[in-house]
């Protein structure tokens, strides 16, 4: 088990933690690194306002001293995001349905054009974009509305897979609230070019949504923006909470999947238009941009950021001194995989634990979102044909599915955290006297136990999808499966602690392009195995889905607790851990 504090180096009396912390900042302050901006960070001095701080949060993580001496309106936290990202996740889910029937409409209105003006004879009837269109109900123009949504989800797929690594590790450089503003503004431009195609189309050809998905893609899309919006609640979360903070997020995601819907219902029914849904996105697009700019404090420090540019010039510099290098650093630029190389880290600090955990977390990771991505068609498509369930049944099932996970993620997460954590932590602090810094430890037995459980709900839902003949059942199958909701989050999470601070928006969007690949294939996969087995055994899909999970529970048990990546950097004669940049231990205490 790896020590941070025998890493960073030990006073001798380290027993006593306000004179080993009050010990470090003096080291600091002789470094001549003590500063008192305000986006840098406040010493922790023993018995002075920081120290009277720390005792009365509790136990703290090292990063929170960069807040301190911040007011609450400067002071950043996940708290500042929650309620935006929950408009926006409902804004998101609102337009999920009425898109679809959009292209559909405007794919069967091109159609029938084109086929009128190759047969004078043919009487075009009118088409009512996204309403009922029973002459759109034919094999060519479902092919042709199935065929077009794909080219949309490849498009935004594969340019997301190419950019969220690099938005996630420019937010490192430059702050994470520019680069998720840049992620939304890319959706904002895409449903400002649906309006468009919804409004003229007469005019505009829908293939113009193509070009809106492109946009969408280039800025990192919904993936870029949920890595991001992880990596800001890390910045400003201890590690042993981060789950929990993911954890809201992921409510927010699913509860806005659920809510947005009825919306968008409710908005078609006053207003009698269609396009309404996607005036409603853009107001939400736009306050969820104004709001991040100019409401929601950064997370990381100028500091912070200095350190991370510095850090990247160096690594940069290095490559270009290096003999014959050119085609080596062309190929990794153009190499879409390359971003995923933080999952296999090497040098110093780093060991074949820390690589597999890597590995294996992402693995599973990806399992489950890929999973959770290619079947949300297939259930919807099998409950209608296995139990002859209409579009409001369809709607009861999934919003009952979605409330058991937003109570899981809400409820027994944050429960299981604080019987396990918090209490333990809570204990430490009255019987020491003083707040301790929480350092990154790696995944922990919690994560572990959360993780292998979630995988097991997951695997009995989808089992039972595949054995159950009755609908309650199959609600009851999906109450299950719901439960593994927990798993995401706590993954997420445990990716984070693996890793320095100025390297989870990195590891966050190398996550987001093997979450923007598992959008595109797994959906593929997973359709042609129903659409090839529907009329024989249709239950065969839940059956490969099952032992998908399968194979991440197996990929679970290989995962070692308490392994991390120390990075020490030694910087004028001492030693920065970066957990914390200001905190310097002198190597001749250190003996490093």
């Amino acid at each position: 088990m790896n020590d941070s504090i025998e890493r960073v180096g030990r006073v001798e009396d380290e027993e006593n933690p306000r004179e080993y912390w009050g010990a470090k900042d003096s080291l600091r302050r002789n470094a001549g690194l003590h500063k008192q901006a305000s986006d840098e960070v406040t010493p922790l001095l023993a018995g002075g306002q920081g120290d009277q701080d720390n005792n009365r949060r509790g136990s703290e993580w090292e990063g929170h001293a960069d807040y301190d001496g911040l007011t609450w309106r400067h002071r950043p936290s996940m708290y500042w995001l929650l309620p935006p990202f929950f408009l926006f996740a409902i804004a998101g889910g609102g337009i999920m349905v009425p898109k679809l029937n959009l292209i559909l409409s405007l794919v069967c209105r091109g159609y029938f054009m084109e086929r009128s003006s190759m047969d004078p004879n043919f009487i075009l009837t009118p088409i009512m974009l996204g309403g009922d269109n029973p002459q759109c109900r034919i094999p060519e123009v479902q092919s042709l509305a199935t065929q077009f949504t794909l080219y949309i989800t490849v498009i935004t797929g594969t340019l997301s897979a190419i950019m969220s690594p690099k938005l996630g590790a420019l937010s490192d450089r430059y702050g994470r609230l520019r680069i998720l503003c840049i992620s939304s503004g890319g959706a904002f431009l895409g449903e400002i070019i649906t309006v468009a195609a919804a409004s003229y189309p007469e005019r505009m050809s829908y293939n113009w949504l193509l070009l809106g998905a492109g946009l969408d893609g280039l800025c990192g899309s919904f993936t870029a923006g949920m890595a991001i919006t992880h990596a800001y609640a890390a910045d400003c979360t201890a590690p042993p909470k981060r789950a929990v903070a993911f954890g809201y997020f992921h409510a927010c995601l699913f509860s806005g999947i659920a809510i947005g819907p009825l919306i968008a219902a409710f908005l078609v029914k006053i207003t009698g238009s269609l396009i309404s849904t996607f005036y409603f996105a853009l107001t939400v697009h736009t306050f969820f941009i104004l709001f991040v700019l100019f409401c929601v404090p950064e997370s990381l420090t100028k500091k912070r950021q200095a350190l991370a540019q510095e850090k990247y010039i160096t690594e940069l510099t290095a490559l270009s001194q290096q003999n014959d290098v050119t085609w080596v650093y062309t190929f990794q630029r153009m190499n879409i995989l390359a971003p995923l190389k933080i999952l296999y880290p090497t040098g110093p600090g780093t060991s074949s634990k820390l690589r597999a955990n890597l590995i294996l977390l992402s693995s599973v990771d990806t399992i489950i979102f890929g999973v959770a991505m290619g079947a949300m068609t297939v259930v919807i498509y099998y409950s209608g044909y296995q139990f002859g369930w209409d579009t409001a049944q369809i709607s009861v099932f999934s919003s009952i599915v979605n409330s058991f996970r937003v109570c899981a993620l809400v409820g027994v997460l944050p429960l299981l955290n604080y019987l396990v954590r918090t209490r333990r932590a809570n204990k430490q602090r009255r019987e020491s006297g003083f707040a301790i810094p929480e350092p990154n430890s790696g995944t922990d037995n919690l994560d572990l136990n959360i993780i292998r459980a979630a995988v097991c709900f997951e695997i009995i839902g989808y089992g039972a999808y595949a054995t159950v003949r009755t609908g309650p059942l199959f609600v009851l199958a999906g109450i299950f499966a719901a439960l593994g909701g927990i798993g995401s989050p706590t993954l997420q999470s445990a990716l984070t602690k693996h890793v320095p601070h100025d390297k989870i928006g990195q590891l966050l969007g190398a996550t987001g392009l093997l979450h923007a690949l598992a959008r595109i294939v797994c959906p593929l996969i997973f359709n042609t195995i129903y659409a090839k087995t529907v009329g024989t055994f249709p239950q065969a899909v839940f059956v490969v889905l099952s032992c998908c999970f399968g194979v991440g529970f197996l990929f679970s048990w290989g995962i070692k607790p308490h392994v991390y990546l120390e990075d020490p950097i030694t910087l004028n004669g001492h030693t920065r851990t970066d957990a914390n940049p200001d905190i310097l231990v002198d190597e001749e205490v250190t003996g490093i």
